[in-house]
């Protein structure tokens, strides 16, 4: 059974912490190690991590020397990775069970080094604990085949359900951005040839919380995704302006659906 090695950055999340772990460790592909990077929480996430770490010899829990960020605090952790697949989960995500069992069987069938999944968008309140565990928020759809080419226009990747293959692609960092660090990953990964295959069942939830208005965000998308574009993926200026109004075309669309 392959090992898969699910990162975490953390930082003040003690309030939503505990469902997230629980929702890894009781996965039904059991042979996995939960790595989590603590970026020097005030709340007393560590000490919850603590707790998990002796109950469960799978979490592995360390703190960042510094405060550096979601990026930083998940490169720390792949980088102590041992695991064939490396996984992705926030500490205020959670998985459904069967989801690495299901997400193995899928990229083994699809000879696929990148794979994700639908999954839910719930309510930033919405707790394992107490409601049942079949949630009926709106479904995010994976689409079935994502190549680098579509990528540019929309992220179509969540990260909480995303895991690559390290046999194939090798130990793969998130690049030192301040933000966009994951998307940026899957860029990259597909600029060098390979394409993502998405698994239609929805098999993780994601918390939705407000940050702000709706022009702040899409304000927000323009500068990040122009300095993805240009320092990172190193595109053109024509070509640069032509992705980013297919992104901000595609975010608007998304909001009013």
């Amino acid at each position: 059974m392959p090992l898969v090695s699910v990162v975490m950055p953390v930082y003040n999340s003690a309030a939503t912490l505990g469902a997230a772990v629980r929702s890894v460790l009781t996965q039904t592909h059991s042979d996995l190690e939960l790595l989590v990077t603590d970026d020097q929480s005030s709340d007393g996430s560590m000490d919850l991590l603590r707790e998990f770490a002796e109950q469960d010899k799978r979490v592995l829990p360390k703190s960042a020397p510094e405060r550096g960020g979601a990026g930083r605090a998940r490169n720390l952790a792949i980088e102590r990775a041992r695991g064939d697949y490396i996984a992705f989960l926030d500490s205020d995500d959670m998985w459904l069970p069967e989801k690495t069992e299901k997400q193995l069987a899928f990229a083994a069938e699809g000879d696929a080094p990148l794979t994700f999944t639908s999954y839910f968008k719930m309510d930033a309140d919405y707790d394992r604990e107490s409601t049942v565990w079949v949630p009926n928020g709106r479904v995010i759809r994976a689409r079935e085949h994502v190549d680098y080419r579509a990528m540019l226009v929309q992220d179509h990747i969540g990260a909480l359900t995303a895991m690559y293959d390290r046999n194939v692609l090798g130990t793969r960092l998130m690049p030192e951005m301040r933000k966009r660090q994951d998307y940026a990953l899957w860029l990259s990964i597909m600029r060098d040839g390979a394409d993502a295959r998405g698994l239609a069942e929805p098999l993780a939830v994601y918390r939705a919380h407000q940050a702000g208005s709706l022009s702040s965000n899409k304000l927000s998308l323009v500068q990040y995704n122009w300095a993805l574009y240009r320092e990172h993926e190193h595109l053109s200026v024509p070509r640069a302006t032509r992705a980013l109004a297919g992104a901000v075309w595609q975010s608007l669309r998304n909001s009013c659906i």
